[in-house]
């Protein structure tokens, strides 16, 4: 038995998506992308892929709602709280030694991983001498990270998620509370550079002391994992960090020897001196 129809139909979406607007999801996990596309398709009443196809390639409004089902928008502050610990007490130390710094958050949908970064780099004394570079393919996504606006009934997951990372200010200190939204400082932004870049077909950021990309690689097959594992390679300094997500690994990647297990448990990597 060969590929069913259904299979077929969200391989030519896939390419339609790409020859015409130039957005690359022909790597990402199947299994995910299929789920995905299920999904839209039941939300807006379509009786196939073929038929979600045939509308984004002739209007081109439905691109951006397409993007919000294709692209991973799912996160929280501080999630895993000991991940954002152990950059704190141990990746934290070796990032002083530098005068300056630059901070990538790649695939930063939202923003919550960048305003959590942003906040324990201001709370351990090194925001000022960073630059951030928050980036995603979604540009829904990019303006949500860039207004930095989240639901106020997050913030209690947030906090507490905060706490346990070993934040040592209270969280509301970086946000103004306005009926159901809470709006974090424009101060923690200030200092980021927000850009559309895809992990798929775009070049490498270089000189980068820190790169955080959790739960992203999963997303991807293993040949787009490869050649995003080999852009991070690309983009740090020797010695510089990369933190992943907790159900991601290089150890299979052709490019693991571009890195050494720093903290093993948390998924943070070295660039090796090599």
């Amino acid at each position: 038995m060969g590929e069913s129809i259904e299979d077929i139909e969200i391989q030519l979406l896939l390419d339609a998506v790409y020859r015409l607007y130039h957005y690359d999801f022909r790597h990402y996990a199947r299994a995910s992308i299929k789920r995905r596309l299920l999904q839209a398709r039941s939300q807006w009443g379509y009786d196939s892929i073929s038929a979600i196809q045939s509308a984004v390639l002739h209007d081109e409004s439905i691109l951006p709602q397409l993007l919000n089902f294709l692209t991973v928008q799912v996160s929280e502050m501080f999630r895993d709280p000991s991940y954002f610990r152990a950059l704190r007490e141990k990746v934290v130390p070796h990032l002083r030694t530098y005068p300056s710094l630059k901070v990538w958050v790649a695939g930063c949908s939202h923003g919550e991983e960048l305003y959590s970064l942003a906040i324990l780099f201001a709370e351990e004394g090194l925001f000022e001498r960073t630059i951030f570079y928050a980036t995603d393919i979604n540009p829904a996504a990019l303006r949500a990270a860039q207004a930095g606006v989240f639901p106020l009934d997050r913030m209690r997951l947030f906090t507490e998620n905060h706490r346990l990372s070993g934040g040592h200010t209270s969280l509301s200190d970086h946000y103004t509370a306005d009926y159901d939204r809470a709006a974090f400082s424009k101060s923690l932004r200030e200092r980021t550079v927000f850009s559309d870049h895809s992990l798929v077909t775009d070049a490498a950021f270089g000189e980068m002391h820190l790169i955080s990309c959790r739960n992203v690689l999963i997303y991807f097959d293993r040949e787009l994992q490869d050649r995003v594992v080999g852009l991070f390679g690309e983009s740090l300094v020797r010695g510089g960090f990369l933190g992943i997500g907790s159900k991601e690994s290089l150890r299979f990647s052709e490019h693991a020897d571009l890195f050494v297990e720093f903290v093993r448990e948390e998924r943070i990597y070295r660039r090796s001196s090599q």
